[in-house]
């Protein structure tokens, strides 16, 4: 082997291992200085938070951000882009209809900030979360219990992105309501300890394992993630009178690229800020 291609090999893996690291090992930072809004923030506001504590999808944050700009220019919707948890001011979150945790991992806010956004949330208004938002980072009670429903298991290595089938079983809903029955897509497959369905959620699709490999075989690491016949991979509930809905897809930039995508986030963000979808109470 050159010394060239060892040094790219060594750099290659110094970043890879620091991704890594960040996923076992989470920074205790918080933000405590508020950011200036735009002065021309109109409405309705979306707040789009990407944030990251503990694993950072470098690739998806701004490709999911760009799609969510496009989506809100297109739908008249004001969007603020931030990772400074101070944006949960109550202040600062009473601008906002609607939040996204875009891929946000680890624990983000401080106790206040927490308890305005769970205050915020359940007066009415929306919230969705996509990929990273419900792995196994977040150590809030309240969110896990609320907004995802149930613990993070972990995704398949050995590969590690996959082609499955996902089954769309309610279309009812703005989010999924442009989906196929079915259609195949490529992800890093979250697997979870339980199915949300058991605590209440309203399961819009689910993915079909009989289609991937739902394990991990790496290294020395053998482990079944399979979840069986019902396995939801998109979700929603009522938190109070707020909406939260989350999407367990979106690890690859290339994910927000597919037609699926757009459509999902969408018609998740359009019910979150209450302009289309059934009410919550």
């Amino acid at each position: 082997m050159s010394r060239t291609i060892a040094l790219g090999l060594l750099a290659s893996l110094l970043l890879t291992s620091c991704s890594v690291y960040r996923a076992f090992v989470p920074k205790k930072d918080y933000d405590t200085e508020p950011p200036t809004l735009p002065a021309d923030l109109g409405s309705p506001a979306v707040m789009v938070f990407t944030k990251t504590n503990a694993f950072r999808h470098e690739e998806a944050i701004p490709a999911g951000v760009a799609l969510i700009e496009e989506i809100a220019a297109r739908r008249g919707w004001s969007v603020f882009h931030t990772e400074n948890g101070a944006s949960f001011e109550p202040e600062l979150l009473a601008r906002f209809d609607a939040v996204v945790w875009h891929v946000t991992s680890g624990d983000v806010l401080t106790e206040g900030q927490k308890a305005a956004f769970q205050g915020w949330l359940e007066e009415g208004h929306g919230w969705v979360g996509t990929h990273a938002a419900g792995d196994g980072s977040h150590t809030w009670d309240w969110y896990r219990k609320n907004l995802i429903g149930v613990d993070y298991g972990q995704h398949p290595m050995g590969p590690q992105f996959q082609e499955a089938r996902v089954h769309v079983e309610d279309r009812d809903h703005p989010g999924t309501a442009k989906w196929p029955e079915t259609f195949l897509h490529t992800e890093e497959w979250y697997s979870f300890t339980e199915s949300p369905r058991a605590k209440g959620f309203r399961v819009l699709a689910t993915v079909d394992e009989s289609t991937y490999s739902p394990r991990i075989d790496w290294l020395w690491l053998d482990e079944d993630l399979s979840m069986g016949d019902d396995h939801p991979i998109v979700w929603t509930t009522c938190v109070g009178k707020g909406r939260a809905f989350y999407s367990a897809l979106g690890h690859q930039a290339v994910a927000y690229q597919t037609q699926h995508l757009k459509d999902l986030i969408e018609g998740a963000i359009a019910w979150a800020l209450g302009q289309e979808g059934p009410a919550c109470p």
